[in-house]
């Protein structure tokens, strides 16, 4: 019987979703396993371009139907609805990134067109979708990477109402093949923010040059160069301040995805791992007989389901925002940074067990072993979006709000709000729904009772001995602040996902279980901390738990784990 709470191709029925949805879905699952193991494998070897794979979505209008709001289309089944979005998000990483990126940095290069009043610019976005295009979003530069404040690429009125642009990017996915590129630059009559401009491109154009992909990879990460492209008024899509807003929004919408990503290259990699190593016999026995294998295997079963409870959660916030509730703003980039970051530990906890076997050049795992380190590092770095999310540590913890419950979100809507986000700023007033109702309802559960007490300690921490203005300009120390806050966040969505769902106590009280060793350890980091105070450092001590053991739990959720062996191989 296959384990609901692990995507496995060979079963999977999204009833949830409307039956377009649950058509293309079905038929993406089909197309990637039709062309089996060793066709995947060998292109991702040898750093094939994904033509095929766009093909297949031109025809089946697979980016059309999922990435075209309902305000820009009459397709009675096109929406930007981002439940089913993070379905293939997950579907996309379970056989390879390379097809992911293409995608997301679609989503990206989208992101300012969607949120761009240019009527003429919208319908040209939706007409290429329709015919299978990709898109790209030109923000980085070599020089400054991300830092828009000190963009080089400069645009100089040519005397008729329009712009002459010059200057490159770097790291610009699908650069080499988008019918549209939303790029960043500002203009050389106009000083401070008010010079910002977004404009689309097309990369055919003769005033786009290609300079080459930077990276060895079939993904195309492309360096290119405008040198005089004109820009009339139907290519800009936002001037000043609102052009800085749309970036950053842009990125809102699209750090998102990289969690259910990470959580597909984690399950397909778990069923080789569990396969490989209940089959393999050791000095007499299967090498799942021995405890520290066991519990490397069950953590990372359990660290991949609390990916899954909180990115699902994290889903309905996303879709329930708008002007007046942004709680969304922390939740995402928890999905881009905690989530991404437990994919590596997953990883890196089969890999102990799979041991040389995850180098095969015949195994997804040696590809998903690569692929993981790299969805931390997009979109922002695990540092950037920590340093973010203390931001809201105060009120998250201390000071909540009153908020009607919201429900999951797996209707067939629009989410419009997200291209409609406002000015990217005002993080420090967010407010929150209170956390604790969330670990009330599982007080009985014995190691979530347990994380409670590290939770409640956090809330004195904060409130008591809460960073001094000399630490506060010490970011080492304070992403170890940012660790312990991001664990109850996460704990949290957990929670409320696991009540939502019904789910299993025993994987929710082993998973806990973790989380209070994680807890423990990142006090214990910050114990250590050049500038920690002496009762900081005594807080951290007292912070230390234990976890609560229970070997007739761990039994249990290991026999979960133990069925994993054999329940999914791609054909060759």
């Amino acid at each position: 019987m296959a384990d609901p709470l692990i995507f496995n191709p060979l079963t999977y029925d999204p009833a949830h979703f409307d039956t377009e949805t649950r058509r293309l879905l079905r038929a993406t699952i089909d197309w990637f396993e039709s062309r089996g193991k060793r066709r995947i494998i060998e292109d991702y070897r040898s750093r094939a371009w994904l033509g095929d794979f766009l093909e297949f979505s031109a025809k089946e209008g697979l980016f059309a139907t999922f990435l075209t709001p309902a305000s820009a289309t009459d397709r009675e089944d096109a929406r930007w609805d981002t439940a089913r979005i993070a379905a293939l998000n997950e579907i996309f990483g379970f056989y390879g990134l390379d097809y992911w990126y293409a995608w997301q940095v679609t989503i990206l290069g989208l992101g300012p067109v969607w949120q761009s009043d240019n009527a003429a610019a919208r319908d040209r976005a939706a007409e290429l979708l329709s015919q299978g295009e990709v898109f790209a979003f030109g923000l980085s530069e070599k020089a400054h990477g991300a830092d828009i404040y000190s963009t080089d690429m400069l645009l100089a009125p040519d005397g008729d109402g329009g712009f002459l642009a010059t200057g490159s990017k770097y790291y610009i996915g699908n650069g080499n093949a988008a019918g549209l590129v939303s790029v960043f630059g500002r203009r050389t009559d106009v000083e401070g923010p008010d010079g910002y401009v977004f404009f689309a491109a097309d990369s055919r154009h003769p005033a786009y040059h290609l300079v080459k992909n930077v990276v060895d990879s079939s993904k195309y990460v492309s360096e290119f160069r405008l040198d005089g492209y004109p820009v009339g008024p139907d290519d800009v899509l936002h001037t000043g301040r609102a052009a800085f807003d749309a970036a950053l929004n842009t990125v809102n919408v699209g750090k998102f995805n990289l969690c259910t990503a990470s959580i597909g290259i984690c399950e397909h990699a778990m069923y080789e791992a569990v396969t490989h190593a209940h089959n393999r016999i050791l000095y007499g026995r299967p090498v799942t007989a021995f405890p520290h294998v066991r519990r490397e295997l069950a953590d990372a079963y359990v660290r991949l389901v609390g990916m899954k409870l909180f990115s699902d959660r994290a889903v309905d916030y996303f879709r329930s925002a708008g002007p007046d509730d942004r709680r969304y703003l922390l939740f995402n980039p928890m999905t881009k940074m905690k989530v991404t970051t437990e994919g590596e530990k997953v990883i890196d906890l089969m890999w102990d067990v799979v041991a040389a076997k995850g180098f095969e050049k015949d195994t997804y795992f040696a590809q998903a072993a690569v692929e993981i380190r790299s969805l931390p590092k997009l979109e922002g770095t695990v540092h950037v979006n920590l340093a973010l999310i203390l931001k809201f540590m105060r009120n998250h913890l201390l000071d909540p709000a009153g908020y009607e419950p919201v429900a999951t979100r797996l209707d067939a809507a629009d989410d419009a709000f997200l291209f409609r986000q406002g000015p990217a700023r005002g993080l420090g007033s967010v407010r929150f729904h209170d956390w604790r109702p969330a670990f009330d309802a599982y007080a009985a559960v014995p190691n979530v009772a347990r994380f409670r007490e590290q939770a409640d300690a956090l809330c004195d921490f904060v409130a008591r001995i809460a960073p001094d203005e000399r630490q506060s300009r010490d970011l080492d120390f304070l992403l170890s602040v940012g660790q312990l806050f991001a664990l109850v966040v996460h704990g949290q969505l957990i929670l409320e996902q696991a009540r939502l769902t019904g789910l299993d106590e025993d994987v929710l009280d082993e998973l806990f279980s973790v989380l209070v060793r994680d807890f423990s350890a990142h006090a214990v980091e910050l114990h250590g901390k050049d500038s920690a105070s002496g009762e900081q450092q005594d807080w951290a001590v007292a912070a230390i738990r234990r976890p609560v053991v229970d070997e007739a739990r761990s039994a249990r959720v290991w026999e979960r784990v133990e069925a994993l062996s054999g329940a999914y191989e791609m054909a060759l």
